[in-house]
C-alpha cells in the first residue's frame, strides 16, 4: 500500500484514537475513518504501521508473534 499524506488535523486525530484504542474494532475504525476523511483501508493501515512502530520502538519484533520469537 501506498504511503498517505496526512493532514495535521487527521494525525492528530489519529494518534489521539491511538491512544485509546491501539487495536479498534471494526466499528471504532469505521468512525476513525470517517472522523479523519480517510478510507477504512487506509485508516486500518495506519493502525498496523503504527502498531509495527510501537512494537519496534519497544524493542520487539515489528511483526505480530511470540515474544519467544
Amino acid at each position: 500500500m501506498e504511503c498517505i499524506k496526512l493532514t495535521e488535523q487527521q494525525a492528530k486525530v489519529l494518534e489521539e484514537s491511538y491512544k485509546k484504542h491501539r487495536r479498534p474494532d471494526p466499528w471504532t475504525l469505521t468512525l476513525i475513518a470517517a472522523e479523519t476523511g480517510l478510507s477504512e483501508g487506509a485508516t486500518e493501515q495506519w493502525f498496523k504501521q503504527r502498531n509495527a512502530k510501537w512494537r519496534q520502538d519497544e524493542g520487539l519484533p515489528a511483526e505480530l508473534g511470540s515474544v519467544l520469537d
